[in-house]
């Protein structure tokens, strides 16, 4: 069975242009076309997709809120932002209304079937430059909570907190956090370059591998650290501060 996908935007050219590419995918299906958020809502509600690719400017509703009502009439739907901006006032709402793809409209069309696929399956897919702004604030909002916590005058508060951020951890392994040391050499250092907000292609470039090596070493971080993609890889290692 093909991924069915709804098309959500307003600019009737950019709906067209994305129906010729994904009808030349054997797996995928254009299912239908909205213009606006309250339309992409209805048509959702219609044709069920397995998949919706919308822009976050749209007129009537826009795609942050679309998104809200959408995870909440229709759970199991994969949302993917396909939009031009990738500053904080969007990434960060998006993610909160349950989109499990934010990527950039000048993304190469080969890359933005794989990430369909790559969403249908389970996965998050974040553009570098949307992942950096994720990190930054779960950082920021880090950083805040340790300094909460050394000022707090109540033992048994403190301890609250600390149980909190112990169930926030991530999986364990051996008994034991997963750290760096896990990592071979170039494993850490495609880690360092993930957090930075590269890419699979500019990781190769920059320490002159293969593109297939690239991919390669990121699989194997994310076994050992227990991940499930690239995106919590980068977050994982910016909270933890191995880079």
């Amino acid at each position: 069975m093909p991924i069915t996908i709804l098309l959500a935007d307003d600019h009737a050219m950019v709906r067209r242009g994305l129906h010729v590419f994904l009808s030349t995918q054997t797996d995928m299906k254009v299912v239908g076309e909205a213009s606006n958020g309250q339309e992409a809502l209805e048509q959702a509600e219609k044709l069920q997709p397995d998949v919706v690719l919308m822009d976050l400017h749209m007129p009537v509703l826009d795609g942050i809120e679309t998104a809200r009502r959408l995870r909440t009439l229709l759970p199991g739907i994969r949302i993917i932002v396909l939009t031009s901006f990738a500053d904080q006032d969007h990434v960060i709402p998006a993610v909160r209304a349950g989109v499990k793809g934010y990527l950039m409209k000048d993304i190469e069309p080969e890359d933005l079937a794989v990430a369909i696929r790559n969403v249908y399956a389970g996965q998050a897919e974040l553009h570098p430059v949307a992942a950096g702004q994720l990190m930054h604030v779960m950082a920021s909002s880090d950083v805040s909570l340790q300094e909460q916590q050394s000022v707090s005058a109540d033992p048994s508060a403190t301890g609250q907190i600390q149980e909190q951020q112990k169930l926030k951890q991530p999986l364990q392994m051996n008994g034991t956090s997963p750290g760096p040391d896990m990592l071979t050499r170039r494993e850490q250092e495609v880690l360092g370059l993930i957090a930075r907000g590269l890419s699979n292609k500019e990781i190769a470039v920059q320490l002159v591998i293969t593109e297939k090596t690239v991919k390669t070493h990121v699989s194997h971080l994310l076994d050992k650290l227990g991940l499930a993609d690239r995106t919590q890889a980068a977050i994982h290692a910016v909270k933890n501060g191995w880079v």
